[in-house]
Formats: structure tokens, C-alpha cells, sequence
């Protein structure tokens, strides 16, 4: 007699340009995973990176907004990293996934095509691409408190092949009801 396998948790990496509205995207996934009554969690590549830029600042005796990224800094550091080891990011997110007991995962700061995005795909992550037009991308970037943009981290986005796209150039309401429809065509 076998015995049923557990389904696998279902995995999903949101990928795209700052502002097109990745954490949104994110947190939609995780409003439809309520909704489901499945557990969930978020877990960023990049918590290693928000740890060392909080030590920076406070080394540096400047003051951070909660939740603002020092796009610059955070670049340099993630660069430094992969300097000293490239798949030290990487590595960091896949010990971190291994403790997470959730039925659906998001990561939503995926950047790297050639380390981090081969090793989310080797644990079963689907790559969500969120695009929206380049104006309103400005426009929401204007608006958050980040102390430094850059966009070099994700020059290369357009290597990571994406299992779907959606567009976020509409109001709350179509985005929710896209990112819904399309998690529920993956479930």
C-alpha cells in the first residue's frame, strides 16, 4: 500500500522593476492564501542585505524609516556578498525556506538571474512577473520615503524567464482579482 505524498507547498517568486508592485503582488498572494485558509509566509532573498543596511545606519548614526530601502547601499552590500561567495545570498533564503511549514511561499525581491533565480527554481518556486507602464512605475517610486534609488540590480530581470505576467497598471480591484484568478488556475 503507498501512501499519499504531501502536495507540495506551492511557491512563488514576484519578479519585476521597483515600483511595479511587487510587495503589493505579495501581499495579495498572501490575502488569497487567507482567503484559502492555507498557511503562508513571505521570505525575502534579501534579509540578510535589510539586516546589514540597519547596522550601517546605525553605525553611521543616520536614521532609516521603517520598511525604506537604501537602494545604493543595498545594491553595494549585495554585490560585496556575492563578491566574497555568489551564492551566499542564495544559501541564506534556501536554510531560511527549509523552516518555513507553510502551504504557499512568496518571495517577492527576486533580482538575480544567474545564482538566486536557478536556486528558487531548484526548490519549486513558479516566477510571477508584475509589469505596469513606466510613467506610473515613476510615479510610485516618487511617492515612497527610500532614501537612494538604483535600478542596476534588476538590469538583467528580463533573463528570468517567467511562468506568468501581469500587468499592474489598473486599480487595486483588477490587480487582486488578476493575481486571484491566476493563483487559482496554480492550485
Amino acid at each position: 500500500m503507498t501512501t499519499p505524498e504531501a502536495p507540495r507547498p506551492l511557491r512563488i517568486a514576484v519578479i519585476g522593476l521597483a515600483g511595479a508592485g511587487k510587495s503589493t503582488c505579495a501581499t495579495l498572494i498572501e490575502e488569497f492564501a487567507r482567503d484559502k485558509g492555507l498557511a503562508h509566509a513571505r521570505v525575502k532573498l534579501a534579509t540578510p542585505l535589510y539586516d546589514l543596511q540597519a547596522e550601517v545606519y546605525r553605525r553611521a548614526g543616520g536614521s532609516l524609516a521603517a520598511g525604506a530601502q537604501d537602494q545604493v547601499l543595498m545594491e553595494a552590500l549585495a554585490d560585496a556578498m556575492r563578491r566574497i561567495r555568489p551564492e551566499s545570498l542564495a544559501d541564506d533564503f534556501t536554510a531560511r525556506l527549509a523552516a518555513v511549514d507553510a502551504d504557499l511561499v512568496v518571495n517577492d525581491d527576486l533580482r538575480d538571474p544567474h545564482v538566486d533565480a536557478p536556486a528558487l527554481r531548484a526548490h519549486g518556486f513558479r516566477i510571477l512577473r508584475v509589469t505596469c507602464d513606466e510613467e506610473l512605475r515613476q510615479t510610485r517610486l516618487a511617492g515612497r520615503g527610500d532614501p537612494s534609488r538604483a535600478d542596476r540590480s534588476t538590469r538583467e530581470i528580463d533573463l528570468i524567464t517567467p511562468d506568468a505576467v501581469l500587468d499592474n497598471g489598473s486599480d487595486l480591484h483588477t490587480y487582486r482579482s488578476a493575481v486571484h484568478e491566476l493563483l487559482g488556475s496554480w492550485l
